[in-house]
């Protein structure tokens, strides 16, 4: 595994033993449910209720019934009392996906229940309590939406008592050739094809590939590919991936711009010194602060030929172009 993920992994293990809230931060994709999921199981917690709910997916006027219940008339089509998550997950974890989704209303809501485990249910005069452990997800700048008032800053710092932030799939090396392998190990052996392994084509493809959608694209990527792969071992025709934007035709590197760019330079240089030493390679060296020999060899590399810059007999220096 890459460094920066072994250094997040580390933090997994520690965060599982405590009780504080976790924020985990990352691109779409990365495996923060997992992450999530993987500290409520590691925790003490782990013989008690996981609950996950993804904030950006519910209607805003829906989304403190969601979490806290509502008591039976509470609005339009509350036919029944009906208990929330935070009443679900009692003695466990909720995970809250996209929380920076969460409405105005809501985030006080769950603000006073971070601070001393106590709600009422929409419509409910009555305090309850619950043991529920929050951990936290977003892909977005939540300190940004704070400073922008979009967030409340003391929810961000309930929120965020410990966090980790899970690395992009672009910048974890060649994990995502053994993620791969084992997708298509797990793949295969789902859809009993007869796939092992990445020819080198799908190796180069993969590590090529921008992977904007992290993890779960990749994971989706190589599902595909053993479905359709015309043979035993999964090619780079099988990913279904799109080509990486050829380069403009007038595009430069940075290394071949600079090379030009230094090239131009030295043989300008060579020529001013020759042009004001009427030609003389001693000369012009010795102005330059430049070994003979090695200012000989740049005028062969250039092609320069010292006699173009010799006096024309009255005493002036010519260039010969």
């Amino acid at each position: 595994m890459s460094p920066p993920f072994l250094a997040q992994l580390d933090r997994i293990f520690k965060f599982a033993a405590c009780e504080a809230g976790v924020l985990v931060l990352g691109e779409t994709g990365t495996g923060k449910e997992l992450v999530a999921q993987a500290m409520h199981y590691l925790s003490p917690r782990t013989d008690h209720p996981w609950v996950a709910i993804n904030c950006g997916a519910l209607p805003a006027e829906l989304v403190e019934a969601e979490l806290f219940g509502h008591a039976r008339g509470a609005f339009t089509n509350a036919h029944e009392t009906r208990i929330g998550l935070v009443a679900q997950a009692e003695g466990g974890t909720l995970f809250l996906d996209e929380v920076d989704s969460l409405p105005p209303l809501a985030q006080v809501k769950l603000l006073r229940f971070l601070q001393d485990k106590e709600y009422r249910a929409v419509g409910s005069n009555r305090v309850q309590r619950a043991d529920v452990r929050i951990i936290s997800a977003s892909n977005g700048d939540l300190h940004g939406l704070c400073e922008r008032g979009a967030f409340r800053t003391d929810l961000y710092y309930r929120l965020n008592v410990l966090s980790l932030t899970l690395p992009a799939l672009r910048e974890r090396g060649d994990d995502v050739i053994a993620l791969a392998l084992h997708f298509v190990e797990r793949y295969a052996r789902q859809f009993r094809r007869p796939v092992e392994g990445l020819a080198a084509d799908a190796r180069a493809r993969l590590r090529a590939h921008a992977w904007p959608g992290n993890v779960r694209e990749l994971e989706h990527a190589i599902e595909r590919g053993v479905l359709l792969a015309a043979g035993d071992t999964l090619r780079a025709a099988d990913l279904d991936l799109p080509q990486p934007p050829a380069a403009p035709p007038d595009a430069e590197s940075f290394q071949a711009a600079k090379a030009r760019a230094v090239a131009l330079f030295e043989r300008r240089y060579i020529e001013n010194a020759l042009a004001q030493c009427n030609g003389n390679i001693t000369h012009a060296a010795d102005s330059v602060a430049k070994n003979r020999r090695a200012f000989w060899q740049l005028m062969r590399k250039y092609s320069i030929d010292s006699n173009r810059f010799h006096s024309d007999g009255h005493g002036k220096s010519v260039r010969r172009d």
